[in-house]
Order: C-alpha cells, then structure tokens, then sequence
C-alpha cells in the first residue's frame, strides 16, 4: 500500500524526495519486488536492505517524512524512534501505533493508499505543517523512557502481586 500511495505523488516530487526502504527481504514478496522494480529503475526508490540499529539515527535524520501503514504492532519503535530525531510520522490508525504517535503524527487506515499518499503530499508540500509535526513528535518521543517502562512494569506486577 505505501509503494501505492507512493506512485500517486508527482513524478517531480517522487524525484525529488525518493521512498527510501529499509529492512531485509521477506518471504512471498515477489509480487513486491515486480511492482517496485520499475520505481527502482527510475531511481525514485532505494531499497537499503538491513541497516544496523547503530546507523538508524542517520537514515531517520536525513528523512522528510517517515511512513509506517503497519498492520500490526506489538509496541511501534520505528515510529518513535523517528519522532524523536524529529522526522514527521505517518502511522497506521490500528493497533498500538495512535496510541504511541498521539497528536504528534498523521493517523491513516493502513490499507487506504490514497490517504497515505494525502498525507505524504501534506508533510511535502505544507513546510509549517511538517515543522509543527516535527516539534510535536520531539515533545512525544521524550515521554517514553526505558525507566518509565521498568518502573510501570514493576508497578503492575506488585499491583497483581497485592491482589
């Protein structure tokens, strides 16, 4: 759906500001590949393979935007980890990524390639908007913290624990 919503932007904005892909092959995904191929050819999509988490912080720095249309997510680290290197966000409206992301990203059905794309366009074209996004996935990201997570954690299990 990304590589959707992707070709319905501009071939100038596409050249412009490429879809960068990052993760390693998986399985069933040469109806992927057969659809990226020509995006890939025409050079507005680089595929990167695996990055080490080390190298993470640069790809997310160097990004206009970050988009996300998972179908599931245990927790949503990528997007997180994006807001706090202040790369505006577009996350799936399902599972546990509104909840992370809050007011501070663009919520979109992950299926919908149009509002995916509306939302690229958006963080694209409106540079305020995105500033403003920026800032506000800054402020989000600092409200998670390993520590609070231990400390959250350990409260629960003394609450269960207690009865």
């Amino acid at each position: 759906t990304l590589i959707d919503a992707f070709s319905k932007l501009p071939e100038e904005t596409q050249a412009r500001c490429p879809l960068v892909m990052v993760g390693m092959r998986g399985w069933l995904t040469s109806s992927i590949e057969a659809k990226l191929r020509p995006l890939v050819d025409k050079g507005v999509v680089r595929l990167l393979g695996y990055v080490p988490d080390e190298h993470m912080p640069m790809i997310y720095t160097g990004a206009v935007a970050f988009a996300f249309p998972s179908l599931y997510e245990g927790f949503g680290l990528p997007p997180l980890e994006a807001m706090a290197c202040g790369v505006p966000v577009i996350v799936s409206n399902c599972s546990s990524l509104p909840e992370v992301v809050g007011d501070a990203g663009i919520s979109v059905a992950p299926m919908d390639a149009d509002a995916i794309s509306e939302a690229m366009k958006q963080i694209l074209e409106d540079k305020s908007f995105s500033e403003d996004l920026s800032r506000r996935g800054i402020s989000r990201s600092v409200e998670f913290t390993w520590r609070k997570t231990a400390e959250e954690t350990t409260r629960v299990y003394f609450d269960a624990i207690a009865g």
